[in-house]
């Protein structure tokens, strides 16, 4: 079983499936000195301390969302910025491709030029033998 360090062992009830549930331990607030203690204070000095606790938790809230939103929008950019340098890479790669076919077409040409020279050259050699 699984206890809270702030909590009592037997406070802590196991469920059915086995879980254990842990209560969230109880903090006293710290009264101010000008003020009375808590114990003093009314149910509507708690619900006005408890809401600004509320609107100070969703102020943090709303600027976390935004450092969020803003490092998502730096991401959509940084993103867009390498696909667009993809696809200029991708077609300066297609643009290489179609220089190397139209060399290797050349070459195979000179090759058969050549190949044609030597046999040529090569029957002339013979006929001139005989």
């Amino acid at each position: 079983m699984t206890t809270s360090p702030a909590t009592p062992p037997e406070s802590a009830p196991i469920e059915a499936g086995g879980a254990t549930i842990i209560p969230f331990p109880m903090r006293k607030p710290a009264a101010p000195a000008a003020e009375a203690s808590p114990d003093d204070s009314s149910p509507a000095d708690r619900l006005v301390g408890a809401l600004a606790k509320l609107n100070a938790a969703l102020a943090e809230q709303r600027q976390a969302v935004a450092t969020w939103r803003a490092a998502m929008a730096d991401l959509r950019t940084s993103t867009s910025g390498l696909s667009a340098g993809l696809h200029r890479y991708n077609a300066s790669l297609g643009t290489l491709s179609d220089k190397v076919a139209a060399v290797n077409r050349q070459a195979r040409d000179l090759e058969a030029w050549a190949d044609g020279a030597l046999a040529s050259q090569g029957a002339a050699d013979t006929t001139l033998r005989h």
